[in-house]
C-alpha cells in the first residue's frame, strides 16, 4: 500500500463523473469541503489482498502517527490510484478503504472517506511546515502471521466455541406472561406499541449479527467533555485512560457490584490475569469459551501465556483444590478485576466494548440441576436489584433468554422460563438453539440498546455443565461419595465500564426527548455546586460547607462572571448548583437550582431557597443507601487543572 500524507489547511473535492466500479453516492456528498486536515492519499496494492488485515492495521498505525505528530482535527481518506501501478482490485481496494475508515472511526477520529470510483476535482491548501508532506510504503511479506513484525496482525485462529457462534443455527421467538408460554414467530410478534421499539432494534441487532461500528456513539463525546474518558493513543486500540471524574464513578460502581454480591452471601477472591496455555484445563476451555485471547509467545521453549478473559479458569482452579461438602453447597465465589478480550477492531468504541474491562464474575457451585434452578432464578432478581441500584428499569433494557432444544424439551423447564418472563414484566427476546455448541445449556441477559440501535449486555447468568468435570472440581455429597456440581457464572451488572456507557447514552437519548441529561446522583462527581455571586461571599460558603460533609460538594471561586458559571455548572450536569449573595448571606440560606426539576418538559423553574441543613437532608435521603467517596478533585475549582483541551 502506497500513502501520501498532506496535513492542510483545507481539502475540496466534487465527484465529477462515475467509473464503471464507482460505489453509490448520494447527490448531497458529491462535492465536500473539510477544513483542519489531514489528507490521506491511498493507493491499495495487490499484495496487499495476501493479507488485507495486516495491511489495515500498519497503515493506520502509520496514519494514527503521522495524526498525532502534526495536530490535525480530522482526516480524509482519498483513493488515489496514480500512486502505483500494481493496483488490488477494485473490490478488495473498496474493502481495505473502508475497514481503515471503520477502525479510525471507532478509535474516535473525526474521519471522513472520499467516494471511490469517481473522477473528482479537488483543490488543498498545504500547511508547508515540515511535517506537512510525508509517504509511506506498507510492505506486506508473504506468509507474515506471527511473530514480532506482525504483533499486531489479526488474523488469528478462533476458538472452537467462536467458529461455532459463528456457524450456529438458532431460532429467535419473543414471549410474555399474556401468551401462557407460547413461543411467538418474530413474523407474528407486534412490534406496534411504542414501549416495544427497543425491543424491535435488539431483536434486528441480534438476528443480524451487524456488529461493527459505522458511525461514533454519542457517549463518546460526552465522556471527553465530561473529562470521564478518553482514547489511549499509545496503548492498543479498546484500552482508555479514566480522568479523575471518571475513576470516581468507576469506583462507585464497583463499590456497589461488590456490596451487592456481599450482601448475597458471594466470599471475594483474587486470581492471576495470566495463565500458561499449556495447563491441559485451560487449553481445552480456551476452545470451548466464545471469546477472542491476547496471547504471548513464550520463550526458550516455555508454553505460550494469554492474558485472562473472564475470571472463570482463576476460580475454577482454585475450587478444584478445595474441599468442598454438599453441605457448603450453594458455594458462591466472587471477584472483581481486570479482564483482556482481543475484540475485533472495528467493534471497539468508546466505553462500549473494549479490550480491557473490569468485570464482576461470581461462580456458584450447585449440588445438582435443581439447585442450579433456584440459584438461577434468585440471581436473576439479584442482577434486577444490582441494575436497579445503579439507576436502571426494567424499561431501560431488553431481556434475553437463550437455552437449547433439549434442555427447553423438559416441561419442568418451559415452567421456569415462563417463571423468568412474569418477572421480567415485559416481553423478552427468546434464542433457541438446535444443538449445545457451548458449556452452557441456560442463559439469560438484560441488554441495553442505545442510540445507534447497538446492543449491549449487562447482567448475565449461564448454566454451566461441562466445566466441574473438566477442571476436576468435586464436592462430596450425603452418602460420601464425590460429585461434580454444576456451575452457574453470573455478572451481576456486567462490564463496569459498559454501566458507564449505557448511562450517557441514555443521557443522551433523555436529552433527546426534552429532558435535562445527568448522571444518578450518587453518581455525580459533584454532587452540589456552590458559586459565590462576589468574592466577599466566600467566607459565608466556608461556613456552610463542614455541614455537607458526605456530599461532594464544591465551590466555584473563579474569577468568571456568575452567568458563566451557572452555564458550566449545566454543561457538567451538576445536579444541584447554589448561588450565593448578599441575600442569602443575610438570611443564612441557599439559592438552589435543582436540575432535576429544570428540564425543558417540566417548564422553567425558580431556584428554590433553603437552608444548608434542608439540602444536605434532602440529598441524603437519595444517597444514603449508596456507596460515597470523596471529591476527586480539588473542591475549589479555580485550583483544578483541566483534563481535556486546552
Amino acid at each position: 500500500m502506497q500513502l501520501l500524507f498532506i496535513h492542510s489547511d483545507y481539502i475540496e473535492y466534487e465527484a465529477k463523473q462515475k467509473t464503471r466500479v464507482a460505489e453509490p453516492l448520494d447527490e448531497s456528498k458529491k462535492r465536500e469541503r473539510i477544513e483542519e486536515v489531514l489528507v490521506v492519499f491511498v493507493a491499495v496494492e495487490r499484495e496487499d489482498e495476501t493479507n488485507a488485515r495486516y495491511a489495515v492495521e500498519k497503515a493506520l498505525e502509520e496514519t494514527s502517527s503521522v495524526f498525532n505528530k502534526v495536530g490535525a482535527e480530522r482526516i480524509v481518506l482519498y483513493p488515489y490510484a496514480h500512486l502505483s501501478s500494481t493496483l488490488a482490485s477494485p473490490e478488495r481496494s473498496m474493502e481495505i478503504l473502508k475497514a481503515m475508515e471503520r477502525d479510525l472511526l471507532s478509535s474516535g477520529v473525526d474521519v471522513k472517506r472520499a467516494p471511490f470510483g469517481w473522477y473528482k476535482s479537488f483543490t488543498l491548501r498545504c500547511k508547508g511546515h515540515p511535517l506537512s508532506e510525508l509517504s509511506r510504503k506498507i510492505q506486506v511479506h508473504e506468509g507474515v502471521t506471527a511473530g514480532v513484525e506482525a504483533e499486531e496482525v489479526e488474523v488469528e485462529k478462533l476458538s472452537k466455541a467462536l467458529e461455532a457462534e459463528e456457524k450456529a443455527k438458532s431460532q429467535f421467538f419473543f414471549m410474555d406472561d399474556g401468551t401462557e408460554g407460547n413461543l411467538i414467530n418474530a413474523e407474528d410478534f407486534d412490534f406496534e406499541l411504542e414501549e416495544r421499539a427497543n425491543l424491535q432494534q435488539f431483536f434486528l441487532y441480534e438476528s443480524e449479527k451487524r456488529r461493527a461500528v459505522d458511525r461514533i456513539p454519542p457517549h463518546v463525546e460526552l465522556m471527553k467533555r465530561l473529562e470521564i474518558a478518553d482514547y489511549e493513543p499509545s496503548s492498543d486500540p479498546g484500552n482508555l485512560r479514566f480522568y479523575p471524574k471518571g475513576k470516581l464513578i468507576k469506583g462507585l460502581l464497583e463499590s456497589h457490584v461488590r456490596n451487592s454480591v456481599a450482601e448475597y452471601g458471594a466470599v471475594e477472591v483474587e486470581t492471576p490475569i495470566m495463565y500458561s496455555t499449556g495447563h491441559p484445563s485451560l487449553k481445552d476451555y480456551l476452545e470451548r469459551f466464545p471469546a477472542r485471547q491476547y496471547s504471548m509467545a513464550g520463550k526458550g521453549g516455555k508454553p505460550d501465556l494469554f492474558l485472562r478473559f473472564s475470571a472463570c479458569f482463576g476460580q475454577f482452579l482454585m475450587s478444584k483444590d478445595m474441599s468442598i461438602s454438599y453441605k457448603n453447597l450453594p458455594l458462591k465465589i466472587f471477584e472483581l478485576a481486570s479482564s483482556f478480550r482481543r475484540e475485533k477492531r472495528g467493534e471497539l468504541v468508546g466505553l462500549r466494548r473494549l479490550r480491557k474491562f473490569t468485570m464482576p464474575d461470581m461462580h456458584t457451585l450447585c449440588k445438582d440441576m435443581g439447585e442450579a434452578l433456584e440459584e438461577f432464578k434468585k440471581q436473576y432478581e439479584l442482577c434486577i436489584q444490582v441494575l436497579d441500584g445503579i439507576g436502571f428499569s426494567t424499561r431501560d433494557y431488553e431481556v434475553a433468554i437463550r437455552f437449547t432444544r433439549e434442555f427447553y424439551d423438559d416441561t419442568a423447564n418451559k415452567e421456569f422460563i415462563e417463571e423468568l418472563v412474569r418477572i421480567a414484566g415485559k416481553p423478552v427476546l427468546i434464542e433457541r438453539w438446535d444443538q449445545r455448541f457451548f458449556y452452557f445449556v441456560l442463559k439469560f441477559e438484560f441488554n441495553f440498546v442505545d442510540a445507534l440501535g447497538k446492543a449491549s449486555a449487562l447482567s448475565t447468568v449461564q448454566i454451566d455443565v461441562e466445566n466441574a468435570e473438566r477442571y476436576g472440581i468435586k464436592y462430596v455429597d450425603a452418602n460420601g461419595e464425590e460429585k461434580s456440581p454444576i456451575i452457574l457464572h453470573c455478572s451481576p451488572s456486567g462490564a463496569i465500564e459498559r454501566c458507564m456507557y449505557a448511562l450517557l447514552e441514555r443521557a443522551y437519548l433523555e436529552k433527546e426527548r426534552g429532558v435535562l441529561p445527568m448522571l444518578p446522583l450518587w453518581l455525580s462527581p459533584t454532587q452540589v455546586r456552590i458559586i459565590p455571586v462576589a468574592e466577599r461571599h466566600l467566607e459565608y460558603i466556608e461556613e456552610v460547607l463542614p455541614v455537607l460533609s458526605g456530599i461532594r460538594t464544591d465551590v466555584d471561586d473563579r474569577e468568571e462572571t456568575v452567568s458563566k458559571k451557572i452555564r458550566d455548572a449545566g454543561r457538567e450536569w451538576i445536579p444541584y448548583v447554589a448561588v450565593v449573595g448578599d441575600k442569602e448571606v443575610e438570611r443564612k440560606m441557599l439559592s438552589v437550582t435543582i436540575r432535576e426539576e429544570s428540564s425543558p418538559m417540566k417548564g422553567k423553574k425558580k431556584p428554590e431557597e433553603m437552608d444548608v441543613y434542608a439540602l444536605k437532608n434532602r440529598i441524603e435521603q437519595v444517597i444514603k443507601s449508596k456507596p460515597f467517596h470523596e471529591l476527586a478533585l480539588s473542591y475549589k475549582l479555580s485550583e483544578r487543572a483541566k483534563f481535556v483541551g486546552g
